[in-house]
């Protein structure tokens, strides 16, 4: 949790961090003379995701200013974390990195002590993704050959990179929670008999069901829980290599009569998240949800947004509100260190204020690391514009656009804290939390052209605080 006051003297003495990166601590709940602690990002770069040495203090004073309304009686769903995608290129680039070196940038990424962004939520690919530098699936067989038992499954391409740097993540965080997608069956289990496109046969429903049950007591057994698996990452998409076709009925008919299934007779646990593409196609999703024999299974649907617009999200949560909502990819790019100027507050605005405003209990970026020519990626169908939010050069760590965006939200919003309410103010777009130990966190962009001075009201009384244009800020109390 954040802000635990014995925990962090005790890490403050431990590793004596500098007073500019320290976490600053804020009261006890309820207590509202107190400080609100500031966290900024200028356009101009003159702050990136920087304390500010001054605070807001809240009174009982009224002005003229626009005014965002901090409701804690209003609460809406918990969150799960903020993060990105683990993809084998990220995982391959941070495994060649100096041990050192890569224990470093792991410590900044994943923890909350001293300049830590604290990442909470990654989502890995069972089996490759587009940006892995080759196709593999855990059950690759030569042409003509076919492995109903799965005989031949084995999580060996995963443990010369991802199994070994997600044990270091674990080390730092044991509880980031993990999301798993696939982009393909195996090719013998699929149309076409290739790594891109096709559908899944029939005959294989079951078999795939069981790889999936493998995949996930593989990885418990190196230690790493999967909480969370998307049965196909963009159905709809047959563009990428490695890439599979999954139309609606035929993801439910998967999911009820083998996947769900196979999961409760193998004690699974892990939560089963439909759809896994744009927000262009929400009936997708609530064919499936509408679908009592399929809904049983399926803890909630996962979007992206490359298509259509954000709002889908709420729609399907109206349409079923016992389920939940998960936004699981979404691309953002943008050199920060070559750049004089940047534009933080689109994917602010668009993603971290966005989705969770819309009922996604957690944010998750594309992706984690890429090099300087956006490496690797698979040949024919791989994205060759994929920046990571951080860029390895050897040795060499930048952070980019998307590491900003997700730090506003993630050192501060630690899972188990509940979206509260706030007004969305047209050119200041925000978004407010109540952490799981009552502290309260505020993000807000200035989408004007010009500085605001802006209310925060909070229980009746007023803190007033000034944002640039393009600026980006997290208010914590």
């Amino acid at each position: 949790m954040l802000f635990r006051y014995h925990e962090l003297v005790m890490q403050w003495n431990a590793f004596h961090i500098a007073a500019g990166l320290a976490l600053t601590l804020s009261p006890l709940p309820g207590q509202t003379k107190g400080e609100v602690t500031v966290w900024l990002t200028n356009p101009d770069k003159s702050a990136l995701f920087a304390r500010q040495d001054s605070t807001l203090r809240f009174s009982k004073s009224t002005n003229s200013n626009p005014t965002i309304d901090v409701d804690d009686k209003q609460k809406f769903q918990s969150m799960d974390g903020f993060g990105f995608a683990l993809t084998g290129g990220s995982a391959q680039h941070l495994i060649r990195m100096e041990p050192a070196k890569r224990a470093a940038i792991l410590r900044e990424i994943f923890s909350t002590v001293g300049n830590g962004i604290g990442v909470s939520y990654l989502r890995l690919s069972i089996g490759a993704s587009d940006l892995n530098d080759h196709v593999f699936s855990y059950d690759d067989l030569a042409a003509d050959e076919t492995d109903p038992k799965l005989a031949h499954f084995s999580l060996d391409p995963d443990r010369a990179d991802v199994i070994p740097v997600m044990k270091e993540i674990l080390a730092i965080d044991p509880k980031i929670k993990i999301l798993g997608s696939p982009w393909s069956a195996p090719a013998w289990m699929k149309s076409n008999n290739a790594v891109k496109g096709g559908h899944l046969k029939p005959e294989y429903y079951e078999v795939y069901a069981d790889y999936f049950v493998r995949y996930i007591d593989g990885m418990k057994a190196e230690g790493i829980a999967i909480d969370a698996i998307t049965i196909q990452n963009e159905p709809l998409n047959e563009k990428n290599t490695p890439s599979m076709q999954m139309l609606a009925p035929d993801q439910a008919t998967f999911l009820k009569t083998a996947l769900g299934p196979a999961f409760r007779r193998a004690g699974i646990k892990t939560k089963i998240v439909l759809y896994d593409h744009n927000c262009d196609v929400p009936e997708y999703a609530n064919s499936i949800l509408s679908d009592p024999d399929a809904a049983r299974y399926v803890d909630g649907s996962g979007f992206h947004l490359y298509g259509g617009k954000i709002e889908a999200m709420t729609q399907v949560h109206d349409a079923h509100p016992a389920k939940n909502l998960y936004f699981t990819e979404q691309m953002v790019t943008g050199s920060v260190e070559s750049r004089p100027a940047i534009n933080l507050i689109s994917p602010v605005r668009r993603l971290i204020v966005g989705a969770t405003r819309n009922w996604s209990r957690n944010v998750l970026l594309w992706n984690l690391a890429a090099d300087p020519k956006n490496q690797p990626h698979t040949d024919n169908g791989g994205c060759g514009m994929c920046q990571g939010a951080i860029t390895i050069d050897g040795d060499t760590v930048s952070r980019n656009l998307a590491y900003y965006a997700v730090a506003h939200a993630s050192k501060f919003v630690r899972p188990g804290s509940v979206r509260i309410g706030s007004n969305d103010l047209e050119t200041l777009p925000n978004v407010a939390f109540k952490t799981a130990d009552g502290h309260n966190v505020l993000i807000v962009a200035n989408g004007g052209q010009s500085s605001q001075t802006f209310g925060i009201r909070y229980r009746g009384k007023l803190a007033t605080a000034t944002l640039g244009a393009g600026a980006v800020a997290t208010y914590v109390w």
